[in-house]
């Protein structure tokens, strides 16, 4: 029964327009790294076709990743840009319970959501809490290469 409170066929859920808007307007973004045409947040957006994962990202970049099994390769990918320069802004399923967050989550600064989030067009709130996760440029980090290593 709790199945479905977990798993869906829809892995790519459209960002709240009045959520992405208060956080337009602190962190001003240049890039959404995985957006559908339709849903883009950002003038400059990478598609699936595009594959933000083998991508450089540039600037302050937003993310609302697919909430699948790649979830984990996205948030190293954030991670991985952030030691780059770059600001990442996530919006992610707040899943504490997961590997991939605690291997990459807990680095950035995290700001979990209150209730839950009605995404683009959804008749309902979705059934699990959401977080803000932001990787920022660390340069601390950067010195120590075993730091970058251990997450490998």
């Amino acid at each position: 029964m709790n199945r479905v409170h977990f798993k869906s066929d829809v892995h790519t859920w459209e960002t709240p327009n009045d959520l992405f808007h208060r956080l337009n307007q602190e962190f001003h973004f240049d890039l959404d790294v995985c957006a559908l045409p339709a849903t883009a947040k950002c003038l400059r957006y990478f598609t699936p076709a595009d594959d933000g994962l083998t991508q450089t990202w540039d600037g302050v970049c937003w993310m609302n990743p697919p909430y699948g099994r790649k979830i984990s390769d996205w948030m190293r990918k954030a991670f991985e840009e952030s030691l780059r320069g770059c600001t990442v802004v996530c919006l992610v399923p707040a899943r504490t319970d997961t590997e991939w967050w605690h291997k990459f989550a807990v680095r950035g600064e995290i700001r979990f959501i209150r209730g839950r989030l009605r995404f683009g067009r959804a008749t309902s709130s979705a059934p699990f809490p959401s977080a803000i996760v932001i990787f920022r440029d660390r340069w601390w980090e950067r010195r120590n290469a075993s730091s970058h290593e251990a997450i490998r």
